[in-house]
């Protein structure tokens, strides 16, 4: 008998714990610690705000008024004040008509695609897109076509050949391993003609493209309009936890209703709406930090030798997995905290360093990693 009293779980655990090993891809969990003394450009906080006084305090006001979690679905007893506050903020940001707030960005996407799709759908996804956006589109039970990697031919020939009644098209606005943008505007044109609609992820354009950070969407003078639909994160630029949909009223009254996610979740703790709402509000007090971020991530692609990314998210392809592991733990001893994506986190079956930039990262600090930069990803 094993240990578990469980042989058939236990071989299945041990089969892929082998595999995962042969293939140089266990994973492992490190705690972070502040006193690591490495400059981070590996997180998400593009902005610089996960430590900013006003998101630390108005974390802790919302945690002393209203306890330290939501205590229920928001249908139930859940639903704060401070969400309505939260929701206003980031539909005016975002020039949307409407937001929904939920306790994850995962949770946004998996409620924006199984609620507005079902059997009779069809969803055009791009290769690269985030696995929330994925596992959406499977838990829709809509048939699912992939179109090559912002390839907006392949998305017209995917449609024109449907037989579903409706259609989605599924994007992230900044791509999560790659760093570049999708063609919004191409493909809005196209959901025109076919009668489709497209969602948009903006976990990576919130906070970092447009103007005043308020995504690419926005930038590109689509807010609002009815074919497109908005998801979000607020564990990113905003410093905090949760996601959003941003949409028509209809849409948001649509996920209250009949969204899985959003209905037998619990909403979304007051402290991290209470700190996504400040980082928000020193974003739009501040609107310099978007070009910030988007300064020092051009500069990180120089010192890496690769293209200008559309945001802050830059990724530097490797041999293999062993190789980008070990390149990590050279930028770390030099100093440096850096990522890397191995299969299965990269679309592309690459290995490949991952690097973030951070708009309170100054001259100076960025000036010796840079030198680390070069040596990892070319030497």
């Amino acid at each position: 008998m094993s240990p578990s009293g469980n042989p058939g779980l236990e071989d299945f655990l041990r089969q892929h714990a082998r595999r995962r090993e042969d293939l140089g891809l266990v994973r492992t969990l490190t705690p972070r610690r502040p006193s690591q003394g490495l400059l981070d450009l590996a997180g998400n906080d593009y902005l610089g705000l996960l430590r900013h006084p006003h998101v630390i305090d108005s974390a802790v006001a919302a945690a002393r008024e209203h306890g330290g979690g939501a205590g229920a679905s928001r249908l139930v007893t859940g639903h704060l004040p401070l969400h309505d506050e939260l929701e206003d903020a980031l539909a005016h940001h975002l020039c949307a008509p409407a937001a929904l707030v939920f306790s994850t960005g995962y949770h946004a996407n998996l409620a924006a695609l199984s609620a507005l799709s079902d059997a009779s759908s069809l969803i055009v996804s791009d290769a690269h897109a985030h696995a929330s956006l994925i596992d959406g589109a499977r838990l829709s039970r809509a048939h699912v076509e992939v179109a090559r990697h912002n390839d907006v031919e392949h998305v017209a020939t995917l449609l024109a050949q449907r037989g579903q009644r409706r259609a989605l098209i599924v994007v992230e606005s900044v791509y999560s391993v790659l760093g570049d943008a999708a063609p919004l505007v191409e493909l809005v044109e196209l959901a025109q003609v076919h009668d489709a609609t497209v969602i948009v992820d903006e976990a990576h354009g919130l906070g970092v493209v447009g103007q005043r950070g308020e995504g690419l969407v926005a930038a590109n003078g689509l807010a609002g309009h009815p074919r497109v639909v908005v998801t979000t994160t607020l564990s990113k630029a905003l410093a905090a936890q949760g996601g959003a949909v941003l949409a028509g009223h209809r849409v948001r009254e649509h996920l209250i209703n009949a969204a899985r996610a959003f209905i037998y979740d619990t909403g979304l703790a007051p402290a991290s709406a209470g700190a996504a709402l400040a980082a928000l509000q020193v974003l739009i007090r501040q609107p310099g930090l978007a070009a910030q971020v988007r300064t020092n991530a051009q500069l990180l692609a120089q010192a890496c030798g690769i293209a200008p990314v559309a945001g802050a998210v830059l990724s530097v392809p490797m041999p293999g997995p062993a190789q980008a592991l070990a390149a990590v733990e050279r930028a770390a001893q030099a100093g440096v905290r850096i990522g890397c994506f191995r299969p299965p986190s990269t679309p592309d079956g690459d290995s490949r360093l991952r690097l973030t930039a951070h708009a309170d990262h100054s001259a100076a600090d960025l000036a010796p990693a840079l030198a680390v930069l070069q040596e990892v990803t070319r030497g």
